[in-house]
């Protein structure tokens, strides 16, 4: 994949895939009543008019919000998802993190998938010979850190499967990460958000 966020931000706005591939795949998530509740519908619509309105929505110099892609990892017969637990916030989540300059939602799902956990035999789920569909949308508040002010994560989430027999490669950032049934795993859930995305796994 390439490095996205080396490259001047004039070259990345004028990719082919810049910003409308996004569009796209956001407004196919729209058009899809049966995967999408009226919570989901309004942050959707939010990300739709943050990605238009700003060309560098995909980097996290843009302090007031950015893009960031999620990865549902889930195993084949999808009775088990896998959870990180973070340390600092003592929390479980999906694996994810910022797109840093990179278009391809998608493609920063599976890297961040593969960085936390360790795992490399992931698959994004999609039809044959199309692009991986959005699975979930969440916009959430992100506190202050240091210098970075308080900002939205405009999170896309992308449904994938992982070998469930694969060890996982433990890292300094992610403190524990596992599967968990996905009966265990909706009751763990501490957010809407997260409780929102695991309903939907079938």
């Amino acid at each position: 994949m390439k490095n996205w966020s080396k490259l001047p931000l004039f070259y990345r706005k004028n990719q082919p895939m810049h910003r409308q591939h996004l569009l796209s795949l956001l407004q196919q998530h729209l058009d899809n009543p049966a995967t999408i509740d009226p919570d989901e519908r309004a942050m959707t619509k939010a990300t739709q008019q943050f990605v238009q309105e700003h060309p560098n929505c995909f980097d996290r110099s843009l302090l007031i919000g950015h893009v960031t892609g999620s990865a549902c990892i889930v195993s084949p017969d999808r009775q088990q998802t896998v959870l990180i637990h973070h340390g600092k916030l003592d929390r479980w989540f999906q694996p994810g993190g910022h797109a840093d300059g990179d278009p391809d939602v998608a493609a920063v799902a599976l890297k961040e998938a593969q960085e936390e956990t360790g795992l490399t035999r992931l698959r994004l789920v999609a039809e044959s010979g199309k692009p991986a569909p959005i699975f979930d949308v969440d916009v959430h508040p992100i506190p202050a850190r240091g210098d970075v002010p308080a900002h939205l994560h405009y999170d896309i989430r992308f449904l994938i499967e992982a070998d469930s027999t694969e060890p996982f490669v433990h890292t300094d950032e992610v403190q524990n990460v596992n599967w968990f049934l996905l009966a265990d795993a909706k009751s763990m859930a501490d957010s809407p958000s997260l409780s929102r995305m695991l309903m939907k796994i079938s």
